[in-house]
């Protein structure tokens, strides 16, 4: 199990640090020159990730939104509304290929679909 350790002369955090010439992994703090070895030699790193089409869903209202580029070139595929709001994926995740999301601009329809 993962857990934080804490400097026992200032109490902030330890980080997780590599002794080249030793070979070995420490824990130092960031404000003081207080080291000591850890005991494991695991460290876990925890990244969460969002698909961008879960966070397209949080913003509302994106037709009205002066900043966002406009096309009259796609119809909407619900309605066929020519004009919609673009914007690219904002995923910086490096298997992620560039997507660009459509919003209708018809109060009514709303529609959100990829390219």
């Amino acid at each position: 199990m993962a857990s934080f350790k804490f400097c026992p002369d200032c109490s902030n955090m330890l980080y997780p640090r590599e002794d080249r010439v030793k070979q070995q992994l420490m824990f130092a703090c960031r404000n003081c020159d207080h080291q000591e070895e850890a005991e494991n030699n695991c460290v876990y790193r925890h990244e969460v990730t969002h698909i961008p089409s879960e966070q397209t869903m949080v913003i509302t209202d994106l037709s009205s939104d002066p900043t966002l580029p406009r096309t009259n070139q796609i119809p909407c595929p619900k309605c066929q509304f020519d004009e919609a709001v673009y914007f690219q994926s904002q995923s910086r995740h490096p298997d992620t290929r560039m997507t660009l999301y459509y919003v209708c601009c018809r109060a009514t329809c709303q529609y959100r679909w990829t390219s």
